[in-house]
């Protein structure tokens, strides 16, 4: 029987812990999780879990990864192809990137087991934003979000197709914290801007001039006190139409569901050639959702790309 024991980035405790404990479930190997605090309801299988961290760490060996079948969570090169990335020709490597050993890898079916939470009478868009340090640099050289002007766009097609929304982005206080978060918090940066007749408004302020059909999760969840934050969102994702988000353990969380998931990229690993189109990367995997990445590399974002694929996919 077997103890997993993990603290590292949401990221990759979705695509590389979770889904080897359920395998191991599935074998009646699994003992004990040994998680951060509010993630029991990802480890629903497990009759033994213990949420003792208070923290998560960017650090990969004390993160507890190094103990899992999959221990990166970019490729697994060594035990697809027997070589290192480094040893691979760019094509060579344009084949492994995203692609991990699934031989002891299930991830579990989140939309069967939480599905049955009828909040809307009509069909709900989740735009998963985010609004973090990044690298440990100043929080002005962040490129993973989406901005003012840009919501207010998606917004406001969503909602003219007849599509309610929810809007997602944590403040950092709903969940276990890593590093980076830790320094947001502490930094007490918000996401606002000025806007012509209203003045300096956040994202949050945003989503209460649509008449209740743009909704902030955080003050959704506020109706729904039975659930731990990481259950609501279980299951208040598990009956979603479809995703709009950035790249990052959020967008992982809506690759699981197995609806249309528009995943913005200004940067990161998910850049390189087909790491979100692999037909056996791991992001269709997690559901076989539909995967519709928007690459956006360079140091300026360019928002254009994101409500464009909005408009073809929804």
């Amino acid at each position: 029987m077997k103890t997993i024991k993990v603290n590292p980035e949401f990221a990759h405790e979705l695509v590389l812990a979770i889904p080897y404990a359920y395998w191991l479930h599935k074998q009646n190997k699994l003992e004990r999780v040994i998680t951060s605090k509010d993630m029991k309801s990802f480890y629903y299988f497990c009759n033994d879990v213990r949420e003792e961290y208070s923290y998560r760490t960017i650090d990969h060996e004390s993160s507890g990864l190094t103990e899992l079948p999959n221990s990166w969570i970019h490729h697994n090169s060594e035990k697809i192809v027997g070589k290192s990335l480094n040893e691979l020709s760019e094509e060579e490597q344009s084949k492994i990137h995203g692609v991990l050993d699934y031989t002891k890898w299930t991830p579990p079916p989140y939309k069967t087991y939480y599905s049955g939470l009828k909040i809307f009478d009509k069909p709900y868009i989740i735009v998963n934003n985010n609004y973090n340090i990044e690298f440990g640099n100043p929080i002005d050289k962040s490129l993973r979000f989406f901005d003012i002007k840009t919501l207010y766009e998606i917004f406001n097609y969503l909602t003219g197709r007849g599509y309610y929304v929810i809007y997602k982005r944590p403040n950092n206080t709903e969940f276990t914290l890593d590093q980076n978060e830790m320094g947001t918090l502490q930094g007490k940066f918000s996401l606002s801007a000025n806007v012509e007749g209203l003045g300096e408004i956040s994202d949050y302020d945003l989503c209460n001039y649509y008449n209740g059909k743009v909704i902030n999760l955080n003050e959704l969840k506020n109706n729904y006190t039975q659930y731990s934050y990481n259950e609501f969102q279980l299951r208040l994702f598990s009956e979603a139409s479809g995703f709009v988000t950035t790249n990052g353990g959020g967008a992982m969380l809506c690759a699981y569901f197995g609806k249309p998931v528009i995943v913005y990229v200004p940067h990161g690993k998910e850049l390189r050639k087909n790491y979100l189109t692999n037909k056996d990367c791991y992001f269709k995997k997690l559901s076989n959702c539909d995967v519709h990445p928007v690459l956006d590399p360079g140091d300026i974002n360019n928002y254009y790309k994101v409500i464009k694929k909005i408009k073809e996919i929804f």
